[in-house]
């Protein structure tokens, strides 16, 4: 794999280009956490069209736009057409362009909110992303008391207050660059503590790369294909905001959105349908 460059993002947008080895202790080599324990893995082995693991997955149904913010395009189903396994040992959400509900593109948005819940220790996933203007896949995780409901428990948490890491989002106008960022209260959307990586002669949306994080009490680590390649920790927060990934577990997410804020509308050119392959995804516990 070959690293065009680095940029690291602070509060609101504000980019500073970077060598890659330049910003933290060990960036740019496979030092990470080593006592670590498998605790979850799913390979997606199946028959071509079956349905993913339930005792794992969960589905969002509804629309982007409405629903789930970020002024997103398309409506999420649970249907074969837009997420199932591909016989070959992988998971595969496509993003259609199609009516549906009364949006004009499908895709499929998954989580392990209350079956598959971890704090602190490596989730990792290895994929191939989706490409094309508009499109945007990302791999992602919640504080599991994230508030989604008017009624929800008292004991539930409005994001950004609960706490998100985005271990890789993608625009899909740049399948070369991958973008890890952690959402709380003070910084959050476009103020998010970010970093990102540029391939050089590659792409995401080409073949597949393992995207990761290791996540311990005091920083997040940021790994593409066992390179580390960004580091955020409490002191990159700003002045007065709190560090909100201390205190629960988190549940991953897998999503292809089109459209919204972050990308730009698609246009009629945009291929579509595109998908996101997934081969696995893990989790592995701090060991004692």
């Amino acid at each position: 794999m070959k690293i065009k460059n680095v940029i690291s993002k602070s509060i609101a947008f504000a980019f500073i280009a970077i060598a890659m080895l330049s910003c933290n202790d060990d960036e740019g080599s496979s030092i990470g956490l080593t006592n670590l324990n498998l605790v979850f893995e799913d390979d997606f082995n199946g028959e071509a069209g079956a349905a993913i693991n339930s005792e794992f997955w969960n589905f969002d149904i509804g629309t982007g736009q409405n629903g789930w913010g970020n002024q997103e395009l398309q409506y999420y189903t649970d249907r074969p057409e837009n997420v199932s396994l591909d016989g070959q040992g992988n998971m595969v959400i496509t993003a259609r362009r199609e009516n549906f509900q009364g949006s004009a593109f499908t895709s499929a948005r998954i989580n392990t909110r209350d079956k598959v819940e971890q704090q602190y220790g490596r989730f990792e996933a290895r994929i191939q992303m989706p490409g094309g203007r508009g499109v945007w896949p990302a791999f992602w995780m919640l504080g599991s008391n994230i508030e989604t409901e008017p009624d929800d428990d008292p004991a539930t948490i409005a994001w950004p207050f609960v706490g998100e890491i985005d271990v890789t989002e993608m625009r899909g106008q740049e399948p070369f660059r991958t973008i890890g960022s952690i959402h709380g209260p003070g910084y959050s959307g476009g103020g998010a503590i970010s970093g990102e990586l540029d391939l050089e002669d590659e792409r995401f949306d080409t073949e597949f790369h393992e995207f990761a994080i290791e996540w311990s009490p005091d920083f997040i680590d940021y790994f593409i294909d066992g390179i580390r390649f960004n580091r955020i920790t409490k002191d990159d927060i700003p002045n007065g905001a709190d560090w909100v990934f201390d205190d629960q577990p988190f549940f991953i997410l897998l999503n292809v959105a089109v459209g919204g804020t972050f990308v730009g509308f698609p246009v009629d050119s945009t291929p579509l349908p595109q998908q996101m392959i997934v081969d696995y995804v893990r989790i592995y516990e701090i060991a004692n």
